[in-house]
């Protein structure tokens, strides 16, 4: 996500490196960082938006719970409609369509169901963050050897 450049002469922008009280919050953050948070920004995101440093939103979710709020629920509303997304994409589904068609200067319309199978490479990323125990790439192998089994190795006779 792209930043926004602090302003010039903005002694609190850029992270309030200069020290001194930090930017005053203002109740209209809250409708902000919620749509912000909806378009997948990170704490970071919002600390360039705001031009504060990521201590100062940190602080604001600590001491303005309507703004903390807004925060979690732009951030769990994203999160969710991707998720759901992905779940479709990973079993497949299907929604009702229309084609539309010319046949000799005659337009047709039909009623359809499109179709779209399941996606593989969605439905393995789904399951290796929802169950890496059985899904990840590296299994861990017990490899202890009982130290009272003995081998014997017999040489060929014709050699």
């Amino acid at each position: 996500m792209r930043s926004m450049p602090a302003k010039k002469g903005n002694k609190y922008a850029a992270g309030n490196k200069g020290g001194g009280r930090n930017p005053s919050y203002k109740k209209e953050y809250n409708d902000l960082a919620y749509k912000f948070c909806l378009l997948g920004a990170t704490d970071k995101d919002l600390a360039d938006f705001f031009e504060v440093s990521e201590q100062t939103i940190n602080n604001w979710k600590k001491e303005h719970k309507e703004f903390y709020l807004s925060l979690k629920k732009g951030k769990i509303e994203a999160d969710s409609v991707i998720a759901q997304k992905l779940f479709h994409r990973a079993k497949g589904y299907e929604h009702p369509d229309v084609h539309i068609s010319n046949y000799q200067g005659e337009i047709t319309t039909t009623a359809i169901t499109k179709h779209y199978a399941p996606d593989t490479t969605a439905a393995i990323f789904w399951l290796k963050n929802r169950q890496p125990q059985y899904w990840r790439d590296k299994q861990e192998i017990d490899a202890n050897v009982n130290s009272t089994t003995t081998i014997k190795v017999t040489k060929p006779e014709n050699l």
